[in-house]
């Protein structure tokens, strides 16, 4: 049956197909199999979420050191840095009027009666200031001299009961700690003016910068673009530098809103509750707000201490409450309004960049950390982003 079958199918029909009559069989070389890996050793097995923490782990700590020697470079050029950071607030504020008065008079005229009429306002505000405190001294003293005694009254009252002698004990502790140290103190108000010709150096090298940067900011900015970056990395940049002026200014003229508002809401209140220097410390609470979080219940607490100096307990609880409602206004209905266009961050975030831009710079770096933050938030998120 085999043959039968055999010699039905033909004569090639026992051959592999393919294979010549006669030729040789071929050999298949067969790859020797990958050794399987042996059993990995407990001490070297790392859980996943310990392996993506060490690996943002190392990218944070760069980051950190990077942010270090950046401000650590800004702190050498302390008096660039501030002088610059001015004339960019100051060119947020007054560009836009810039432009309006650009459409009946020419550009540079528009930036001289921007900065200008900028300027006269500021020292016709101070002088405002200055011409209350002035009128108002001798009643001051008179009252704060109450006001002292008052709270040495209070004092000896529960829940203090500080008697006389302590009190004359701690009066005679500041006097001899101020003979004492008279010398230091005189240096220091030495060395002090040194210091104000630097603010005054400061204060010109930011008008100066201001005015470029209001008549012809994008000429610069198209400058820096086209020459110190690549071809192909000029269309992402620029993205990224629109996007942080916008944050920049966006932020600049919100802050500046929020605190105008405060300080008339201040205003209106220390002149109903007849505080003393009622116009200085509006002005201060104006300056204060533009530290987030921290500088209106700071200005608010001095005027409290002015408060119960001039007026009495009652008053200052007044003032006291005063802080709380002007928190509360300013973190739930004003930052929300006002700071919507610009990039708006968790108060958390606002909080930690406050207190890290304090520990760096002191008081210049809690208030540039906030828009810091903000700007590279801004051009994180215009890096990342497609264009259309």
């Amino acid at each position: 049956m085999g043959d039968a079958r055999r010699r039905a199918a033909g004569p090639g029909c026992g051959r592999r197909r393919g294979r010549a009559p006669g030729s040789r069989p071929a050999y298949t070389v067969r790859r020797a199999a990958a050794p399987r890996p042996g059993p990995v050793p407990a001490a070297a097995r790392v859980v996943p979420w310990l392996s993506i923490g060490a690996a943002y782990a190392w990218r944070l700590i760069l980051i950190g050191i990077v942010v270090y020697g950046v401000f650590s470079v800004l702190g050498s050029f302390q008096l660039i840095a501030v002088a610059l950071f001015l004339a960019l607030i100051v060119t947020s504020v007054l560009r836009p009027l810039a432009d309006l008065l650009n459409r009946v008079l020419p550009r540079p005229l528009c930036v001289a009666v921007a900065l200008v009429g900028s300027l006269l306002l500021l020292l016709a505000l101070l002088a405002l200031v200055g011409n209350a405190v002035a009128g108002e001294s001798a009643r001051l003293a008179g009252e704060f001299r109450g006001g002292v005694h008052r709270i040495e009254e209070w004092l000896r009252r529960p829940p203090f009961r500080l008697s006389p002698s302590r009190l004359a004990e701690l009066e005679n502790q500041v006097t001899r700690y101020l003979s004492a140290h008279r010398a230091s103190l005189l240096s220091r108000a030495v060395s002090g003016l040194g210091r104000v010709v630097e603010v005054v150096t400061g204060v010109a090298l930011a008008l100066f910068s201001s005015v470029f940067f209001i008549h012809s900011g994008e000429r610069l900015w198209g400058w820096i673009r086209d020459h110190a970056l690549p071809s192909g990395a000029r269309p992402a940049w620029d993205r990224a530098g629109r996007a942080a002026w916008r944050a920049f200014a966006g932020y600049t003229r919100g802050i500046i809103i929020v605190a105008a508002t405060n300080a008339v809401l201040v205003g209106i209140a220390l002149l109903v509750l007849r505080v003393p220097l009622a116009l200085p410390l509006t002005l201060l609470e104006f300056f204060a707000t533009f530290v987030p979080l921290v500088g209106s219940p700071v200005a608010l607490g001095v005027a409290t201490v002015v408060a119960l100096a001039g007026r009495g307990p009652i008053t200052a609880l007044a003032v006291l409450a005063l802080i709380v409602v002007i928190g509360q206004l300013e973190g739930h209905v004003l930052h929300p309004l006002v700071m919507s266009w610009a990039v708006r961050l968790h108060p958390l975030v606002v909080a930690v960049s406050v207190i890290a831009g304090s520990i760096i710079a002191g008081v210049i770096g809690a208030v540039v950390a906030v828009p810091l933050v903000s700007v590279v938030w801004a051009v994180l998120r215009a890096l990342r982003a497609v264009p259309r």
